[in-house]
């Protein structure tokens, strides 16, 4: 299975996010999974490659030429995947992911997550998608989501299709029993 990573280029102020991103690595690594990220050494991203690569696992970087020449990308991974924009790094990861998993990050990370979500509701989107939940960093978000079901935006069954969790065995139990929502109906 290839796992999308979505996470920060920066290691945040917990030292706890630098742990989940290892976790993730070595659980993406031992599970014979590979890797789909942004290609990135720094900060999260570079954590859970590092961890991947180190545990034997393969790693697949998708990166924008212009971070290339800032010098950010990964010079270890499997394959580094150098593309024309952050749109066609968006595109070409969520093509290769079979399952999305958000880490901690900024409006990047949530921007992508958020994406494959959406994308679920109207059929573009047929796997599981995942915000790790370390510290609870993600607990404002799923409050959103309820929020979006209790004022009719987003129907109980498609809230059911996210899982906001740190427990690697959570999520391995949410991947495999895993049914894509229903695509959406306008009416």
């Amino acid at each position: 299975m290839h796992i999308a990573v979505y996470c920060g280029a920066s290691l945040g102020t917990d030292p706890a996010y630098k742990e989940a991103a290892k976790r993730v690595g070595k659980w993406i690594a031992e599970k014979k999974h590979t890797l789909v990220y942004g290609g990135g050494k720094a900060g999260l991203m570079g954590v859970v490659a590092d961890e991947v690569l180190a545990n034997k696992g393969k790693a697949i970087g998708v990166i924008p030429d212009f971070l290339v020449e800032r010098e950010l990308s990964h010079p270890k991974l499997t394959t580094l995947e150098i593309v024309d924009s952050m749109t066609v790094r968006k595109n070409k990861m969520i093509s290769l992911g079979d399952c999305y998993i958000a880490l901690p990050g900024g409006p990047g990370t949530l921007e992508e997550i958020a994406e494959v979500i959406s994308w679920s509701r109207v059929g573009q989107n047929n796997n599981p998608c995942i915000l790790f939940n370390q510290n609870g960093y993600y607990d404002s978000l799923a409050r959103v989501y309820d929020e979006m079901v209790e004022n009719g935006f987003l129907s109980m069954q498609d809230r059911e299709r996210i899982l906001f969790s740190d427990s690697l065995e959570e999520i391995e139990a949410f991947i495999s029993s895993y049914v894509p929502p229903e695509i959406r109906q306008y009416t």
